[in-house]
Formats: C-alpha cells, sequence, structure tokens
C-alpha cells in the first residue's frame, strides 16, 4: 500500500507538532484554554501532549504533540476551521516550531507494503 492509497481509505491522519521552545505567559494559557472546543467539532482528540520523553537516536529539544483525527479531511478542515484560525497566533507568536499533517495507516499495514510503489 502506497501513501497514496493509505490516504484513501478510511484511516486516521494526525496533527504532529514539535514545539522547540515556548514563551509560558498568558497568551499561551489563552491557546490551551481553547484549543479543545475547536478539535471537537473534527473529532480530534490529544494522544501526546508533551510529556517525558526519552531520546533514542539524535538530537531531540523541546516537546511533541499529537491529535488524531478520523481522517486527513478531518485535520485539514480543523486547521483552516476560523475557530482554530482565531486562536493559532497566541502559540505561534509566542513558540518555537514544527507542525505538520500525517496520514496514518490501517491496522493490517506492513513495513514492506511502502516498496509496493518503487
Amino acid at each position: 500500500m502506497t501513501a497514496h492509497t493509505a490516504a484513501s481509505q478510511s484511516v486516521p491522519a494526525y496533527a504532529i507538532a514539535q514545539l522547540k521552545s515556548v514563551q509560558m505567559g498568558p497568551e499561551i494559557v489563552e491557546y490551551l484554554q481553547r484549543i479543545d472546543a475547536t478539535l471537537a467539532p473534527f473529532g480530534g482528540r490529544f494522544i501526546v501532549h508533551g510529556g517525558n520523553a526519552t531520546v533514542l537516536e539524535g538530537d531531540w529539544k523541546g516537546d511533541i504533540i499529537v491529535i488524531v483525527f478520523p481522517d486527513r479531511a478531518s485535520v485539514v478542515g480543523w486547521y483552516g476551521s476560523p475557530a482554530y484560525q482565531d486562536i493559532l497566533r497566541l502559540r505561534t507568536d509566542f513558540s518555537d516550531g514544527v507542525a505538520i499533517i500525517a496520514d496514518g495507516v490501517s491496522a493490517d499495514h506492513k513495513a514492506t507494503d511502502v516498496l509496493a510503489g518503487i
């Protein structure tokens, strides 16, 4: 199964952020107080939100946040929604990091499935 095939099936998608630094203050507090309400209409929920991490390889600085959604359309809809866009700058103006959307895979996915497209 290629990444394209996985995206076209009903598989979860993830909003993933690596926050390298955060200036904790009233803006970040407000962002945290408001984000859950923006996720609910799109079926999003936190599955990783900072916490204890052990670096096994390479350099790592900061925290990882992973939010799961039912599918890619849901995560794209959430990120572009007026409710989320209204609070986004509360995070981006007071933190440094990277955010991505990643497609999940089906429950029967095997590592060699990625070779099908090669």
